[in-house]
């Protein structure tokens, strides 16, 4: 029987460098949320995205980085730390997952949802300024950040969005939880605004098993970021507290794991690299099926997930059954969830040959996902402001995740796009 191929899950190093780094924490009894690992682990980060690009030369960083729990704890912090309270507005990248805006709604204030450009799907830079001018003039007062979204590892057009962010002196927040290793004109995705996202989920370009970090502009705002992420405690022989805090630190075991990572994080991002590239060539010959990249010459995307958008009128097999059967656990099948759907149908969903290659792939073990939900169509958000141009709609009618992870080999690409073929009339 074939193995299952699974959409994006990252392995260990072949050196096992992860189980080193953990069993000393175990050894030295760093089993807390903080220690050595923790310590060495913001370190790498560091060195990482305060690169200077080889071919250019042209930036000198010196970004500091905390490592938390999750990239949601790392929204949050940075939403904490530009001042976002209660009744605020914060402009978010619709398109996304929704640990994007999440976080808004926990300091009891409002997302206001921003349509993407067509050629990298992220924030509008256009729409971007519109929304601006527009909520100044409807409530008297402008938005507290702006938080673009580096989707599917694809890079955002950040020189514009910090163009306008800077004319009006908005701080950007930039969620590159799937762009860890994405560049923009030779620098690291995380280091243009005031405040970077990272995210070493399970599924992410390196993990720590679950974990984040958020990239500060200098030791000042790490120090605070710092504090907040430790319950906010004074220094005090006891506990003290004059500010809420949160539980948010990485702990030093999966801290540990993260070192291990750091030391293939480069073979990572070209793997991905190399898959994208192969489900180019495979693709470049099958009408009514593209392969998601963009013509901007300063990005240069992990393609942390490849993603393909069919033709409406692209026949495929099996269409008809398409929404037949009430779908009864959550997307990728998470653990503990318990809450079942409430209809076959919402009033925004993916085609249906689209759905239909979804369930052809799955019946031959192959995982493939839908594109984001557009945050202004989820429910829950449906009372917030949106700026739409129905370009993140469409692209979530039309669009599918492929396997990309490091586990996926050249003969799982062929014979993902050769299913695909197969599926086709």
């Amino acid at each position: 029987m074939k193995k299952r191929i699974l959409l994006c899950l990252a392995h260990m190093s072949e050196t096992g460098m992860e189980r080193k780094f953990v069993q000393e924490a175990f050894d030295d009894n760093w089993v807390v949320p903080l220690g050595p690992n923790v310590n060495g682990f913001e370190e790498d980060l560091e060195k990482f995205v305060n690169l200077v690009d080889t071919k250019s030369g042209k930036h000198t960083l010196d970004k500091k980085v905390v490592a938390l729990s999750s990239g949601t704890a790392a929204v949050h912090l940075a939403l904490l730390a530009c001042g976002v309270q209660p009744g605020d507005e914060v402009l978010v990248q619709s398109f996304t997952f929704c640990a994007s805006a999440n976080p808004v709604t926990y300091l009891g204030a409002i997302p206001v949802f921003v349509d993407s450009e067509p050629d990298s799907w992220n924030m509008d830079p256009e729409l971007l300024e519109k929304a601006i001018v527009d909520r100044i003039s409807k409530i008297g007062k402008k938005p507290k950040a702006i938080i673009p979204v580096a989707l599917y590892g694809m890079p955002y057009q950040i020189d514009k969005i910090m163009e306008i962010a800077n004319k009006y002196d908005i701080p950007v927040i930039e969620d590159a939880a799937e762009g860890f290793g994405s560049r923009y004109n030779g620098q690291v995705l995380g280091t243009f605004g005031h405040y970077g996202v990272l995210s070493f989920n399970g599924n992410k370009m390196i993990t720590t098993s679950g974990g984040g970090a958020l990239v500060c502009p200098n030791q000042e705002a790490k120090d605070r970021i710092m504090f907040f992420a430790t319950q906010a405690r004074e220094a005090y022989p006891y506990y003290q507290h004059e500010e809420i805090g949160y539980n948010y630190r990485m702990s030093n075991i999966c801290a540990g794991i993260g070192r291990g990572q750091m030391t293939i994080v480069d073979d990572h991002i070209r793997h991905h690299q190399h898959i994208q590239s192969l489900y180019a060539e495979l693709f470049k010959d099958v009408k009514g099926v593209k392969l998601h990249s963009s013509a901007n010459p300063f990005s240069d995307s992990n393609f942390w997930l490849c993603t393909i958008l069919l033709d409406e009128n692209l026949p495929v097999k099996g269409q008809e059954r398409a929404y037949q059967q009430a779908i009864n656990q959550a997307v990728g099948g998470a653990a503990g969830v318990v809450h079942a759907g409430g209809s076959i149908h919402t009033d925004c969903e993916p085609d249906v040959n689209v759905e239909a290659i979804r369930l052809g792939l799955n019946e031959a073990g192959i995982e493939a996902r839908p594109l984001w939900k557009p945050m202004h169509k989820q429910p829950v958000f449906a009372k917030c402001p949106a700026y739409t141009n129905g370009v993140s709609e469409a692209m979530f009618a039309r669009g599918l995740c492929l396997p990309s992870g490091p586990w996926v080999t050249d003969e799982d690409v062929h014979y993902v796009v050769d299913t695909i073929k197969s599926l086709i009339i």
